[in-house]
């Protein structure tokens, strides 16, 4: 007798609540599935998950510290929403630190680490080429620099940068989904990473400094013309 295919649940397994629906939110969230100024209501997500709301509100206060999420008076919790200004913000910042993390990264790095460095940009590549990969993008993205940033040792600051990639993660997938330039993306990193074989500490700093300003200003034109379209 042939079984009958079960309903999918949306049910949360019981162990770390918070933290499942940490990470539930912020890919809805990344992937744009829930866009900026949405709001976010704490019965409406604890009925999805079939948990009480207090996991939810846990997991609203996480987000909000990682600067998805922003709590809002009488509004309560919404999708954090950046003008193009501020996005570009995010990436000046993140070039000003991953440009200083470089400079101090690269008089300690060994073949193995700009091995692994590579490894990781092949399987970067690799999901680059597929639409259903999307969201594992900016999880290839920090892994890549990550690798030529950790012989800096910078525990706290590669936290800190950590958290701020994921900020401009949504942005950047959007920017690759959007414009297609797949190809350019894999060519920019492979170039910076040609850049740290040479093993010099101030070019490198200066092709990190230019990689993240040039997707910064790219993102920030694309997010202000599809703003002002939706208006028109």
């Amino acid at each position: 007798m042939e079984a009958v295919a079960q309903p999918k649940s949306s049910a949360i397994p019981r162990q770390s609540l918070a933290a499942a629906v940490v990470e539930r939110l912020r890919e809805k969230i990344l992937s744009g599935e829930l866009p900026g100024g949405e709001q976010l209501r704490q019965e409406a997500i604890a009925e999805e998950f079939e948990i009480s709301r207090i996991p939810v509100r846990e997991a609203l206060s996480h987000l909000a510290g990682e600067g998805l999420v922003k709590i809002i008076g009488n509004r309560g919790a919404v999708v954090a929403a950046l003008s193009p200004d501020e996005i570009m913000q995010l990436f000046e910042t993140r070039a000003v630190l991953e440009k200083y993390m470089l400079r101090e990264a690269i008089p300690n790095i060994t073949d193995d680490d700009l091995r692994r460095a590579e490894e990781t940009l092949v399987q970067y590549e690799q999901s680059l080429e597929h639409d259903s990969e999307v969201k594992s993008w900016g999880r290839w993205n920090w892994s890549f620099h990550s690798a030529l940033y950790a012989p800096a040792n910078r525990v706290v600051m590669m936290s800190f940068l950590k958290t701020l990639n994921m900020q401009c993660d949504r942005y950047t997938r959007l920017h690759l989904f959007v414009t297609r330039d797949l190809h350019l993306a894999g060519k920019a990193h492979r170039e910076l990473l040609d850049v740290c074989r040479t093993r010099d500490p101030e070019a490198a700093a200066d092709a990190v400094w230019k990689h993240i300003m040039d997707a910064g200003e790219y993102l920030r034109k694309l997010i202000q013309s599809r703003r002002q379209h939706r208006s028109a």
